[in-house]
This record gives C-alpha cells, sequence and structure tokens, in this order.
C-alpha cells in the first residue's frame, strides 16, 4: 500500500508511483532505445513532462462497488481494478486526476448511492449505472461532464445536473451530457448523446490557438505536454529556406497539428476517416481565423484528389497505436515528402515501421521523446525522416 494511494499497484492506473520521477525516466529512456534498436543512438533526449500530477484532462471512470464483503458491498466510481469486472479503486487521492476531477466524482459516487439506481451487472444484466466521463481544459478551466447508463434508467437527472452545478470547483462545468450503451462490452459508446444542460463541447488553448474539442473526439490527454509535443512537431515539420507550399496532417484528428503548422506552409490539408472529427476540425479552423487549411473525411489513399497531385513539402503522421498499415507505408512513400514528421504513442510501432520507410528513401535522422503519461509507463516518440534525393516527381494514381 502506498502513503500517497490506497489503490496503487491494484488499480492499473499508476506503475511508478513509489519512484522518484527522474528515476521514472530513466527507465523510460533505457526502454525505449531498447525499443528503438538500431534506431536508438538518433534519440537525442527525453523531454519530461510540465506536470507529473493531475495532468489527465479526461478521465473515463467507471461504476462497480468498492470490494467489500457481503452487506457492506457499496456502490462505488472510479478506475477498474486489475482482474476484476465490477470493484473500483475511487478517485480521492488519484495523483492522476486534477482537483476538480475529484470533486465531481465523489458528488457522483455519493449521490448514485443515494439513489435507487444501481450498478450494471453484465452477466446478470441487471442495473442501470456504467460510466461517468469527464473533459476538461488545462488553461481554460472548462470541464464536459458526460453520464453513461443503460436505457432502463428509471430516475430523473435534474437533482444530479443541479447537484454538479452547485459543486465549488476551481474551473466550471460547461456542458453535462447522458448517453445510452445496452451493450454487453464494458466501454464507453459515443453512438448518441443527449445533451442535459449547457454545451457539447470545452474549450482549449494551445499553441496560442483555441480548439473546441467535443465529449468523444480525440484530444492529447496531457494538455501542457501536449503543447511541448506539438512545438517539437512543428520544429521539425518546416523545411529550411523559402516558404514551403504543401504540408499534410494524416489522421489529423480535431485538426491540432494542421492548424498550429499553417502559418509555416502555403496550404495545409488534413485527414481523418470519421465525418464527426473533421466537422470539428473545420470548426476549428473558422474558430481561429485559419484560411489556408483543408480537412477531408477518408483515408489517405484520397490525398491525391485532395491534393490535386501536388508533391508535398512535409507529411506529419499521427496514427493509432498499432502504427501505420502497409497500405499507408505505400502511400506515403510514393507522395514522397521533402520530410516526414512520425508521432507514435507506440514507439514500437514506429521501430517496425522504420526500415519500411528508410527503404523507400526517407532517413530517419532525429528522434525525440516527451512524457505524456507520467506515473505509467508509456511514453512518446517524434522521428524526423528526410528525403535523400530531393528530386522529386508527382505520383501516378
Amino acid at each position: 500500500m502506498s502513503d500517497i494511494c490506497a489503490f496503487a499497484g491494484r488499480c492499473g492506473g499508476c506503475t511508478y508511483i513509489h519512484i522518484p520521477y527522474a528515476q521514472e525516466l530513466a527507465i523510460k529512456e533505457n526502454t525505449l532505445r531498447e525499443t528503438l534498436g538500431a534506431y536508438s543512438p538518433l534519440l537525442e533526449e527525453i523531454h519530461p513532462a510540465p506536470h507529473t500530477d493531475g495532468y489527465r484532462n479526461k478521465m473515463e471512470l467507471a461504476f462497480g462497488d468498492d470490494g467489500g464483503q457481503g452487506d457492506t458491498r457499496k456502490l462505488a466510481l472510479g478506475i477498474r481494478k486489475k482482474r476484476s469486472f465490477y470493484e473500483v479503486a475511487t478517485t480521492e487521492n488519484c495523483v492522476l486526476m486534477p482537483a476538480d476531477f475529484k470533486k465531481i466524482a465523489a458528488f457522483a459516487m455519493q449521490f448514485f448511492q443515494e439513489s435507487p439506481e444501481a450498478v450494471y451487472h453484465r452477466k446478470k444484466a441487471t442495473g442501470t449505472l456504467r460510466h461517468l466521463v469527464l473533459r476538461r481544459g488545462h488553461f481554460t478551466g472548462e470541464i464536459l461532464v458526460v453520464l453513461s447508463t443503460t436505457s432502463g434508467l428509471t430516475m430523473g437527472l435534474h437533482p444530479f445536473i443541479q447537484g454538479l452545478r452547485d459543486l465549488p470547483l476551481d474551473g466550471s462545468i460547461v456542458g453535462i451530457g447522458h448517453t445510452i450503451n445496452d451493450g454487453v462490452a464494458d466501454a464507453v459508446k459515443s453512438e448518441h448523446l443527449t445533451l442535459l444542460w449547457g454545451q457539447d463541447f470545452y474549450r482549449e488553448k494551445l499553441c496560442g490557438l483555441t480548439f473546441h474539442v467535443s465529449a468523444f473526439s480525440f484530444f492529447q490527454t496531457n494538455s501542457a505536454g501536449a503543447e511541448l509535443l506539438y512545438n517539437i512537431v512543428r520544429e521539425m515539420a518546416v523545411p529550411p529556406g523559402a516558404p514551403p507550399a504543401l504540408a499534410y496532417d494524416l489522421y489529423c484528428g480535431t485538426g491540432t497539428i494542421a492548424q498550429i503548422i499553417t502559418p509555416y506552409f502555403e496550404q495545409v490539408i488534413g485527414i481523418e476517416l470519421f465525418p464527426d472529427t473533421i466537422a470539428s476540425a473545420q470548426k476549428n479552423a473558422q474558430l481561429n481565423g485559419i484560411t489556408n487549411c483543408q480537412f477531408h473525411t477518408g483515408d489517405i489513399s484520397h490525398i491525391a484528389l485532395q491534393s490535386s497531385n501536388k508533391t508535398p513539402d512535409a507529411i506529419v503522421v499521427d496514427p493509432p497505436r498499432d502504427g501505420l498499415s502497409p497500405k499507408a507505408l505505400a502511400k506515403i512513400a510514393a507522395l514522397s515528402p521533402t520530410r516526414l514528421v512520425y508521432v507514435s504513442c507506440k514507439p514500437a510501432s514506429l521501430a517496425r515501421d522504420l526500415p519500411t520507410l528508410a527503404n523507400a528513401g526517407l532517413t530517419p535522422t532525429r528522434i525525440v521523446g516527451v512524457d505524456l503519461f507520467p506515473r505509467t509507463p508509456h511514453i512518446e516518440a517524434i522521428c524526423l525522416l528526410q528525403r535523400e534525393n530531393l528530386t522529386r516527381t508527382p505520383p501516378v494514381w
């Protein structure tokens, strides 16, 4: 048991809670070098996180029980314990969550302990309470709260809404939503959100820009760390010399990277599979007064159509944890950019993809680590690849 948190080692949230942060960084650097293998000499440094505690701007908390015996077992809200479908670790001492999240979680747990509703039981198909999603702008203090239940919820939620609005918080709740999930899987579904009060997005500020983040859109979970990461991406992406003409932001999400690099390119094009996410990116560009950035829904096979067959000066990719598919690797190689910036939340995927890109003429030249996830084993890696032969021809499709 840790003096910091009674659930250390059991909830699965913190791996390095027992050791000093400098030691944690040393472990991560060694692990990253081992993962990179032959490319490890390119690793320049690992940037520490701006904040090691309370940094998470998103939490998906589960309703469950506190692990008590018999009649002493009580409804609880928190992080699912290891090897348990129903027990959760409550969050009053969680080092990952900001103070406002802890206050909201404590209120929600007490509120539903005193309600007629029960926790959803997957095997018995009884109960209604499933998850509580909390999202927050680190630099704005704006908070979204989303309650996930089954369709069998019987009680009205007006007292819950009012109780949330009355909480004394450092930030402010700007929206409260409700989503229905009648599925068996222990996951938050984002298919339909009913807005109970306020707005369906919160604002965050990064690198001098403002972003509207909806309840279920992707956004880096560590805002201060993301700002550090994006500044490094921007520095790697911009070629020296005359203002470059074209950049792509692939897997662009809500368009954060694309908009941050737009001042340094004549045109930036963002590509993302999900229409709702692209709609958010377009709104954000309009919000920030950006006119040289376009966003399109689709996979990267649509790039040639959107670019009028122009050869990009730079491509930024921030793919899912599994990295780039063989098809994506082939398309990127065919586009023949001057430079490619590969942002990886799973360095093993980056290490797997680098030989393929190198064989296509994109030579890895720099790798930088950024710790976005203190107390956990995860680390972000950014790799700059540059084309050896700069005599390029447009791709033929």
